[in-house]
């Protein structure tokens, strides 16, 4: 098998819940953050994670990196469960999978300088390095991501946004990890600044072999840097497919209402996009509506989309795709 071809990571059946206190003699409620998800990720692929605020973006991220534990269902790294590994296996797992935050300047210790700062990932999973081991490794890594050495010893506030994101990639590449998840890693940034960051990442990937998965809300973002896309919608996958596939054929209603809200630079072609948005907002994860969960904001909805959850059905090329009425309605176009 090609090793392009190879599951790197597959996620079977993940659900999370949390417990949110609603009062001091009521009952506990319980927030549904993630409800069966399944899906897989290839070696050397980028696959991008989309939704809104409150879909489950990032707690998906963590409990693939188990910094959550689910409640169910399996993480399969190299076809092993390590939901089910004990602390210290885990620990020795964190080498291949790491993470880069939403916010760089909150996510860097302001106590400590750059180079103990993109060190400590080695001090604690590569403790068998010597000093001056872990120095070379960290200049090296902050040449790869565009800092100068001579920056070891400064602190996080002497940096700009883009330069301390290139920070906290670099701590997250120092340990030479397999998979990457990026959490938003360009919302904090500006636009020019955001640009140079996915090309770094790019340019990453290729150089060092790896695999990410890149959380964003921003279509046009995840469009830029994604081999695959996934799309939730509280809590739960809605669609799955190549990224020219879903930008050029959207099959999912959601899906559609996310891509026209995108911008286009062109004017002319913006009037002529037809517009089929948002209504309403995202209902509260605590209490989802029956069936299929975008029913309540969807211009397509039937009553049987009350009464039933849509199957996440496979279509041809593995495909994906949850709506009773994908079929009939044959959504078409993008942005």
């Amino acid at each position: 098998m090609n090793a392009q071809d190879r599951d790197l990571l597959t996620i079977d059946g993940l659900s999370k819940s949390f417990s949110i206190a609603s009062g001091l003699f009521s009952r506990p409620l319980t927030l549904h953050a993630l409800q069966d998800i399944s899906f897989s990720v290839r070696q050397g692929e980028t696959l991008g994670i989309v939704g809104e605020s409150g879909c489950g973006k990032s707690t998906l991220g963590r409990c693939i990196l188990q910094l959550l534990s689910p409640d169910e269902g399996r993480v399969l790294w190299l076809g092993e469960d390590i939901a089910k590994l004990p602390a210290e296996l885990m620990r020795r797992k964190r080498r291949d999978l790491q993470i880069i935050f939403q916010d760089p300047l909150a996510s860097l210790n302001p106590r400590l300088t750059v180079g103990e700062i993109v060190a400590d990932p080695l001090r604690t999973l590569m403790p068998e390095l010597k000093a001056a081991e872990r120095r070379e490794r960290v200049i090296k890594t902050m040449e790869a991501v565009g800092l100068l050495p001579e920056m070891i010893n400064r602190y996080p506030h002497e940096f700009s946004g883009g330069q301390a994101q290139r920070i906290g990639i670099a701590r997250a590449l120092i340990t030479e990890p397999k998979l990457i998840v990026c959490d938003e890693p360009v919302s904090a940034l500006d636009v020019s600044i955001q640009a140079q960051i996915l090309n770094l990442l790019g340019d990453l990937k290729d150089q060092f072999g790896l695999t990410l998965v890149f959380i964003s809300h921003n279509l046009s973002v995840v469009r830029h840097v994604s081999d695959r896309i996934l799309v939730l919608y509280l809590g739960r996958i809605v669609e799955l497919a190549d990224g020219d596939d879903l930008y050029g054929d959207p099959k999912h209603p959601y899906t559609r209402a996310l891509l026209t809200a995108v911008p286009i630079p062109d004017p002319k072609q913006a009037r002529q996009r037809s517009i089929d948005g948002l209504a309403g907002e995202i209902p509260s994860p605590i209490n989802p509506p029956s069936g299929c969960p975008f029913r309540t904001r969807c211009r397509h909805a039937i009553a049987l989309c009350a009464e039933q959850r849509p199957p996440l059905e496979t279509m041809a090329g593995g495909r994906l795709v949850a709506c009773h009425r994908w079929r009939e309605l044959g959504l078409e176009g993008g942005a």
